[in-house]
């Protein structure tokens, strides 16, 4: 996962030392391609805790794999429907002309890459649900490397090749996926759990798929309310001028990169609670749950301490305005507190998903960002700085963190061992 982020961090460095109108276009696609890809993840991240359940019997987990292929390709054509729109929504949204005519073929090529993710998102949700961690990084290492080298060669060009630009990057983007999906899709054929048996997709068995969908789809709705949101706190501030919009941005690349950690250790935690969930044990399923945060804590805390010690620093790589730097180190306490609320009410979250009771992280998230949205209009109505948005947003994320917890607690004392 910190490779991927990487990987995309190469892409905008690229394009935009390649032609600003390029990089302006990519953002505008990635507005909708990046929630649209959350949202595929999230909807696959409903398929791990019943490949967890059925990873000792190969008759069962075979057409369970199947299914989760054809809810892979449903929700991948769904989000790939949203980004071919891309230059529609452009102009209905106000994008200016000469930023839409730089589209071109990438909205296409990018709705193309997102399919084959979300085929990728089957093959390496099945695999964390069978526990090969390791086989999951090294598909996304693959997929990564692929993008750096491809987005260096295509974008920016080589020797006498000028390079393609924004298809280029495209193009990058398509092959990357590709790479993933089929390093994903190899290394769970040849997974020992499966005892040999084909994964071709077969006749589909909707009330199966739909098995699936119930737990995954408010993931997907969970993951696109956050984003919403953020979205709604972002253009709050930027009201508050060009110092607030720019302290926002790099307060959030910092939570962003730190909440990585605990979303991996909560997608983790999955296979461990499969037999204790089997077994309707609600005192082990706990025990692991509380493990869990406690892991994820450690993985926050630990950069935390780095960051806060090596604040100049840090911040200097992102900015040498003066102002701006001081207005981010102050703002660092909030950032903390607000990454270490998410990371822990995040695998609160992972426990529902084994418990397969996803609709309560959904009623939770739409509870608290609900409230943040009015708070952050309140805020903006009377002239709030960046200080204010942000105790706001840690104060959610407590919302959200005693909620999932609360919710997890009553789930895994009902819990009862699964058949099916």
């Amino acid at each position: 996962m910190a490779a991927a982020s990487a990987g995309a961090l190469v892409d905008t460095a690229v394009l935009g030392r390649h032609a600003t109108a390029a990089l302006a276009a990519f953002a505008v696609t990635m507005a909708v391609y990046s929630p649209a890809a959350a949202a595929v993840a999230g909807a696959m991240r409903g398929v791990m805790p019943f490949v967890a359940t059925h990873r000792e019997n190969p008759d069962a987990l075979l057409p369970m794999i199947r299914d989760a292929k054809w809810l892979g390709l449903g929700v991948g054509l769904t989000g790939a429907g949203a980004v071919a729109a891309v230059p529609l929504v452009g102009r209905v949204g106000g994008v200016p002309d000469p930023t839409l005519a730089q589209l071109g073929v990438f909205p296409f090529l990018l709705a193309a890459s997102l399919v084959v993710t979300s085929l990728g998102s089957a093959s390496t949700s099945a695999l964390v649900g069978l526990g090969r961690g390791k086989d999951v990084m090294r598909a996304g290492l693959a997929g990564t490397g692929a993008a750096v080298v491809l987005s260096l060669l295509l974008v920016g060009g080589v020797g006498d090749f000028a390079g393609l630009g924004l298809p280029g990057a495209a193009l990058a983007m398509l092959t990357s996926a590709f790479v993933s999906a089929s390093w994903a899709h190899l290394a769970l054929r040849g997974s020992p759990q499966l005892g040999g048996g084909s994964l071709a997709f077969g006749r589909p068995r909707p009330r199966e798929v739909l098995r699936l969908a119930a737990v995954g789809i408010p993931l997907a709705a969970t993951v696109l309310i956050k984003f919403a949101v953020l979205g709604v706190l972002a253009f709050a501030a930027a009201r508050g001028g060009t110092e607030s919009a720019a302290s926002h941005s790099i307060a959030i690349s910092l939570v962003n990169l730190m909440f990585t950690a605990a979303v991996a250790v909560g997608q983790a935690t999955i296979p461990l609670l499969a037999e204790p969930v089997r077994a309707a044990a609600t005192g082990r399923i706990r025990r692991v749950l509380v493990s869990g945060v406690l892991v994820a804590l450690c993985a926050v805390v630990v950069p935390a301490a780095v960051l806060l010690a090596l604040r100049d620093p840090v911040v200097s790589v992102y900015t040498q305005d003066a102002g701006l730097h001081r207005r981010v180190v102050a703002l660092l306490p909030l950032v903390l507190l607000v990454v270490a609320a998410d990371a822990a009410q995040a695998v609160f979250g992972f426990g529902l998903i084994s418990l397969r009771r996803t609709t309560s992280s959904l009623g939770v998230f739409a509870v608290a960002y609900g409230a943040l949205i009015v708070t952050t209009l309140v805020i903006t109505a009377r002239g709030g700085g960046l200080g204010a948005l942000w105790t706001a947003l840690t104060c959610a994320n407590l919302v959200l963190l005693a909620g999932q917890a609360f919710f997890f607690h009553r789930h895994s004392a009902r819990t009862a061992a699964y058949e099916g």
